[in-house]
C-alpha cells in the first residue's frame, strides 16, 4: 500500500510538472535581460499619467518595465520600451513605422481612426510589408506601437495588451520585436473634409 501510495503521489507530481505554464515573452529585445526588469501593476495607479511617470522612472534607472498578464492557463510577460527622456532631447521616428492605439481605436496618420477590431489587419499590412510599399512600415524591427488613453487607462491597459499580443502572435512569431511605448494622451484634431468642387454656375460667377 505504501508503494502504491508513493506511486500515485509520484504520478500526480509528474502531472503537475507537465502542467506548469511557460510564460510567453513579448518585447524582450536582443541584449536585454529579464534580470533587470521591474514589474508594473496597472491597477495600483490612479491615473494614466502616474503609470507613465513610473514607467519612465524605471527606464531612467537602467531597468526594464514589464506587465504580466494572466488569463486562464496562459501567462504573458509584456516588456515596455519607453525611453528615459532625461537622456534624449527628442527621438525622430518615421510616422509610417508607428501605430498608435488611442482609447479603443487605432491610427497611423492621426487624421483618421479605425476600431481596434481592425488591429490585426493593420499589423499584417505593416509587418509583412518589408519596405515594398513606401507608405507602410520599413521592417518589424523599426516598428513601434504607442498606447494612450484619455481616461481609465490603467484599468483598460491589460485588455489592450492582451488584444495586441494576440493579434501580433497571429501575424508573426517574432515576439521579441514587439516594441511598445505608453504615451501621454494628446487631443488629435481631425481636419475637416475638403470643400466640394464648384458648380458650373459658381464657375461662371467666378469668371
Amino acid at each position: 500500500m505504501i508503494l502504491l501510495f508513493a506511486g500515485v503521489v509520484s504520478c500526480k507530481n509528474s502531472e503537475q510538472k507537465n502542467q506548469q505554464v511557460i510564460p510567453k515573452e513579448f518585447g524582450l529585445l536582443d541584449g536585454q535581460s529579464d534580470s533587470l526588469s521591474v514589474e508594473l501593476q496597472p491597477a495600483n495607479f490612479k491615473t494614466w499619467e502616474d503609470l507613465i511617470k513610473r514607467t519612465e522612472e524605471i527606464a531612467c534607472n537602467d531597468s526594464l518595465p514589464k506587465i504580466t498578464l494572466k488569463k486562464d492557463k496562459e501567462v504573458k510577460i509584456v516588456y515596455l520600451q519607453n525611453p528615459c527622456w532625461d537622456n534624449f532631447g527628442c527621438i525622430l521616428i518615421k510616422r509610417k513605422n508607428t501605430l498608435e492605439i488611442v482609447n479603443d481605436s487605432i491610427t497611423k496618420t492621426r487624421s483618421s481612426f479605425s476600431p481596434i477590431d481592425s488591429l490585426e489587419k493593420t499589423l499584417r499590412k505593416d509587418l509583412e510589408n518589408k519596405g515594398r510599399n513606401p507608405i507602410l512600415a520599413d521592417s518589424p524591427k523599426k516598428y513601434l506601437i504607442q498606447i494612450s488613453y484619455v481616461e481609465n487607462g490603467p484599468a483598460k491597459l491589460p485588455l489592450t495588451l492582451d488584444i495586441l499580443t494576440n493579434s501580433y502572435s497571429r501575424v508573426t512569431n517574432e515576439h521579441k520585436e514587439l516594441k511598445i511605448w505608453l504615451n501621454p494622451y494628446e487631443e488629435y484634431i481631425v481636419p475637416p473634409p475638403p470643400p466640394p468642387p464648384p458648380t458650373e454656375m459658381e464657375i461662371e460667377i467666378m469668371e
